[in-house]
């Protein structure tokens, strides 16, 4: 069994060829873009969600919903390099970073969570298994991800850049499953996104992992309300800046374009697209069928 289920390489353009040959992987083809998306309807959705499910909806699940729908959108964005060739990957991985706090406030350590298909996936779907595999790595009751931190804990630190770089050609170059040896299957999905608003940051970059082969980084800044002009008028909008940095051995401004507009979409009419919150409607039924 493969580490990534990947389809058979395609054809790529001449641009394409040049630009994996320009780059090694990962180390510097990175492009960085923000886009200032409106949030009015999107945080009014999610106090909605949040009021008919009863459960603590955040911006960045509602990202990844979105994310993984412009990856479904485009799906030559969705990609890893094996041997100098691009291979699209067969499902849409979402990976957040964690923060670990389990050893004292003073030593705050970093991990993550992935969910995979999200693009199959309903927001409350992505929400419960989210939460499930935050609370299993916050607790180190996830199996994988315990054997990974005792085999780092005991490394050495002249081992730590060529035992990495072999990790990655083993899990990616050669797409191997090395869950016999205590690593987790496809760790990193196809897209990390880190959520730099709940620092109080609304700008900032978030750099590619080279052995983690992923494309596409997000940081998600916070939610601010600002003056905007619409129609000769100075109105106060809810805005959020979102960070992209890219591979763009795989993602240029066409790939980034079409998955901006995605994004706006989500975010814009969060209704249509993530559909209605959860028994929103039942409460409102029921207290008009006690009136009659």
């Amino acid at each position: 069994m493969p580490n990534v289920e990947l389809h058979k390489p395609h054809p790529v353009s001449n641009f394409r060829k040049i630009a994996i040959g320009t780059w090694k992987t990962t180390y510097d083809p990175s492009v960085y873009g923000t886009m200032e998306v409106q949030m009015d309807r999107a945080m009014d959705y999610l106090e909605r969600w949040r009021a008919a499910t009863g459960k603590k909806l955040t911006v960045s699940h509602m990202m990844a919903k979105a994310i993984a729908a412009g990856f479904a959108r485009i799906p030559d964005a969705n990609a890893i390099l094996r041997f100098n060739r691009p291979y699209k990957r067969k499902s849409i991985g979402v990976f957040f970073q964690v923060v670990m706090t389990d050893e004292g406030e003073d030593k705050v350590d970093l991990s993550g969570a992935t969910l995979y298909d999200v693009d199959q996936k309903s927001l409350e779907q992505c929400f419960d298994e989210f939460q499930a595999k935050v609370d299993a790595v916050r607790k180190r009751t996830d199996p994988a991800l315990e054997k990974t931190r005792g085999l780092f804990k005991w490394m050495p630190f002249f081992l730590l850049n060529p035992f990495l770089k072999l990790v990655s050609f083993l899990s990616f170059t050669l797409n191997l499953d090395l869950r016999w040896a205590g690593l987790p299957k496809d760790p990193f999905g196809s897209v990390m996104i880190t959520n730099v608003g709940s620092l109080g940051l609304d700008l900032a970059y978030a750099p590619l992992v080279p052995y983690s082969r992923v494309p596409m980084v997000l940081a998600v800044g916070a939610v601010k309300e600002v003056p905007v002009a619409e129609d000769g008028q100075v109105v106060i909008r809810k805005l959020m800046k979102i960070n992209a940095t890219f591979d763009h051995r795989f993602i240029d401004g066409f790939h980034a374009a079409v998955i901006s507009r995605v994004v706006h979409q989500w975010f814009g009419d969060p209704d249509k697209h993530f559909g209605a919150p959860a028994a929103a409607a039942a409460p409102a039924a029921s207290a008009s069928d006690a009136s009659r």
